[in-house]
């Protein structure tokens, strides 16, 4: 099963090994909870061939390609303010200006972020979350961990996923019947969008690898906005788990 993060990530990971670039050996450092790890994938895979994936190509089969891509609007639209939140946390301020002029567009003139008008302007979309800014700050990414159906995570970035929730404006719906609908809508709607993907790590030598790779660079590439020093490319594991990456 995959989790939020890793569409580009697994995009990265599967032009390196075309190239022919080796990737992280068994034994990562960065992993040291291996085992463990592997047996909740083993579980989250299993999960997903053999319900979620069925039930996202459902999705996919049966929705028209326009409604499927206002629905991702929608779900982008609304989790923005995550995004809004760790630009004021990180001390961007254009940034911020930017991402809360994209939001309002899409909200208005969007119809409740159901088409992307900011991006048909011109206004860039950003990614941010309060996983990258704790590691903004300087909090080193802790052990690889994956977690029980929401897949690849870090230490940092599981507090990171808790502390986004009070962020997310569907964690405030009243009406349980609706806020968990849309979650579900939403997960659907993300795995669907990631079935492209799926070639990529079944034919990769080792699937957990390959997964895990993905996430962690795709993760790195993320807190340093796509400028990662050089001497961060090759990230090690520290038992001080509030070191720098």
């Amino acid at each position: 099963m995959f989790s939020i993060s890793l569409r580009a990530g697994i995009a990265v990971a599967a032009t390196t090994l075309l190239l022919g670039c080796a990737h992280s050996p068994p034994g990562d450092p960065q992993d040291p909870f291996e085992s463990v790890n592997r047996g909740i994938y083993k579980f989250n895979d299993t999960a997903d061939r053999y319900a979620v994936r069925p039930l996202a190509k459902g999705y996919r089969k049966v929705t028209p390609d326009p409604v499927e891509k206002s629905i991702g609007n929608f779900f982008t639209n609304i989790r923005y303010p995550i995004t809004i939140v760790n630009d004021i946390l990180q001390l961007k301020p254009g940034q911020t200006v930017n991402d809360i002029g994209r939001f309002l567009i899409n909200t208005t003139f969007g119809v409740a972020g159901l088409f992307d008008v900011a991006s048909y302007w011109g206004v860039p979309r950003n990614d941010e979350d309060f996983g990258q800014t704790l590691g903004y700050w300087g909090l080193g990414q802790g052990a690889y961990l994956v977690l029980p159906f929401l897949g690849p995570s870090t230490g940092r970035d599981a507090i990171g996923q808790v502390a986004d929730g009070f962020t997310n404006p569907m964690s405030y719906i009243q009406d349980e019947a609706v806020r968990y609908s849309l979650y579900a809508l939403y997960f659907i709607d993300l795995r669907a969008s990631l079935l492209g993907l799926d070639q990529a790590v079944y034919e990769s030598f080792d699937p957990y690898i390959f997964v895990r790779d993905a996430y962690l660079s795709d993760r790195l590439d993320k807190v340093y906005d796509g400028d990662v020093p050089p001497e961060k490319i090759e990230v090690q594991y520290d038992d001080d788990f509030y070191d720098t990456e």
